[in-house]
């Protein structure tokens, strides 16, 4: 696909991102997020699990408070400062109506303009596959965006004082095989390599890679790899659902 790509609506000034895992915005859009913040934006996130099944070698007990700690020094370098966890098992996570439930209740609750999840398809393109994790948030994100409007759906929300609401005028998918917009991930992306290496404890046992290069590298080269398609400018890529 060579298709130009269009730059990210701008006319926002709250965004939500949900997703399953601690890293998984540090891997698809951190530079993205911090051009936002330093716009003056606010930027949330909520994450489904926290992480604990994702170190073979670190029982899920002592992972989860690990990972938990990681994400949330990870979020804070991009000027993220709100980080919650729906606490949903790691590995197992089910598509179905508890999910979108609890996706649809912190959409009422923050209130964003923009939604933010990553990939929802099975696979990244061509035969890499996706985890069944990331398909079920990321389908029950697009569906909770509907969801969060419609008071007749989980009406209990209400009668816990989360009232409907119908602001969401975007969901934007990260990590997509087919994207259609990008953020200019200049002034970003030095700061998504720092917010990717809070990870370190999840990197150190997937790459034998120094930390940093593997990081720099990774992310450099994803943003890099999109600058054909907006400008010549290195960007970090969505696929844009209006609503």
């Amino acid at each position: 696909m060579t298709d130009q790509l269009d730059p990210m609506p701008t006319d926002w000034q709250r965004a939500l991102a949900v997703v399953a895992h601690p890293d998984d915005l540090e891997y698809g859009c951190a530079a993205a997020v911090a051009a936002w913040t330093d716009a003056g934006r606010e930027v949330g996130y909520v994450l489904a699990t926290r992480g604990e099944a994702g170190i073979d070698t670190i029982e899920p007990a002592r992972c989860g408070p690990l990972r938990e700690k990681e994400q949330r020094a990870s979020a804070a370098v991009v000027g993220v400062s709100t980080v919650e966890f729906l606490d949903h098992r790691d590995g197992v996570i089910e598509y179905g109506t508890g999910l979108r439930r609890d996706i649809a209740a912190a959409i009422r609750k923050h209130r964003p303009e923009l939604v933010v999840t990553l990939n929802h398809r099975d696979t990244w393109g061509g035969v890499a596959w996706n985890t069944p994790d990331h398909v079920a948030v990321g389908r029950a994100v697009l569906d909770a965006a509907g969801d969060a409007g419609n008071r007749w759906i989980f009406p209990e929300l209400a009668e816990q004082g989360l009232q409907p609401w119908n602001g969401v005028r975007w969901v934007a998918v990260a990590g997509s095989s087919s994207p259609t917009h990008a953020v200019d991930a200049t002034e970003g992306l030095e700061r998504s390599v720092r917010s990717l290496l809070e990870h370190r404890s999840y990197i150190e046992v997937l790459t034998d890679e120094d930390p940093e290069t593997y990081c720099r590298d990774f992310l450099t080269g994803n943003a890099r790899s999109a600058a054909g398609r907006f400008g010549g400018r290195p960007a970090v890529t969505f696929e844009l659902f209006p609503r």
